[in-house]
């Protein structure tokens, strides 16, 4: 099920074309460059022909460019018309899937534009820096194993009064066991989620139970926690935007999906790989 024609041979001699005679108008997105037995083929055709382009195209010079997708447009209009004006059910389908992630898109673009002016990211910043200082940063050890029932006999151990960093050399897994366990200091973001919050609920000097996280068991041990120092609004403007802009989308979408009246049918021995069937929308 091919979405459209990859460059024909044309993009090879195109510079040697000639463009088209220029009008009195000046061009705009309707002015009409070719037609195919009366079907018009637009600027405004060209343009978004352009847009979804993969890089190493866009990169070739103007005229190239224009005189290739100009005769991939004609070559696809002349192959279509073949159809007589009956769509594939498959090729209807994909259209309507293809509009409707794009006006989505372009919602989605307005609501993230709308969050993330100077006034907001401003407000962002104080609230988030107020007291000049900036996250938590971590310095923390661990001991990795493989099994739920080693961290158990590991944190035993720790309880009868083992050193940690001895038990690290001994029976860690992991990369940083011939250190002590040592992972220096971090910051939030910086290890996996399941291990970040073990630690989040850690005090300083206090020792976790088992942790699982896809390198398997941990046993944590925090050893101090502490602020940062405000960044300068400039080092952090991209990332509150970021912030912003999906707390924005999250609530809209959240807002419109909870006041759409949205119904799921139950469908009688549906199995999730009927998805795969394409036979399912041929004609």
């Amino acid at each position: 099920m091919r979405k459209g024609l990859t460059f024909l041979r044309g993009m090879a001699v195109a510079a040697s074309a000639a463009l088209p005679l220029a009008v009195s108008a000046a061009p705009h997105a309707n002015t009409v460059v070719a037609s195919v037995n009366g079907e018009e083929i637009t600027i405004g055709h060209m343009v978004m022909a352009r847009e979804n382009l993969p890089e190493q195209y866009k990169q070739l010079p103007d005229e190239v460019l224009y005189n290739a997708i100009l005769d991939q447009l004609v070559q696809q209009t002349a192959l279509k018309q073949q159809l007589r004006g009956e769509v594939p059910h498959y090729v209807e389908l994909a259209v309507e899937n293809e509009e409707r992630a794009m006006l989505a898109a372009d919602v989605i673009e307005t609501v993230m534009d709308r969050a993330s002016g100077e006034d907001q990211l401003r407000a962002a910043y104080d609230e988030k820096y107020s007291t000049g200082e900036g996250g938590d940063e971590f310095h923390a050890a661990h001991i990795l194993v493989e099994s739920e029932e080693d961290a158990l006999d590991v944190k035993a151990e720790l309880d009868a009064g083992a050193d940690f960093a001895t038990l690290a050399k001994e029976r860690s897994t992991g990369p940083s066991g011939p250190n002590g366990g040592d992972l220096g200091w971090f910051t939030t973001g910086r290890m996996v989620p399941e291990f970040e919050q073990a630690v989040l609920k850690l005090r300083s000097g206090e020792v976790s139970g088992p942790v699982q996280t896809q390198f398997g068991w941990h046993i944590i041990l925090l050893n101090q926690r502490r602020k940062t120092e405000a960044p300068e609004f400039e080092e952090v403007r991209a990332e509150l935007a970021g912030e912003l802009r999906q707390k924005a989308v999250e609530d809209r979408v959240n807002e419109l999906t909870a006041a759409a009246e949205i119904e799921r049918p139950e469908i009688e021995d549906l199995d999730p790989a009927i998805l795969k069937d394409l036979s399912l929308v041929r004609n």
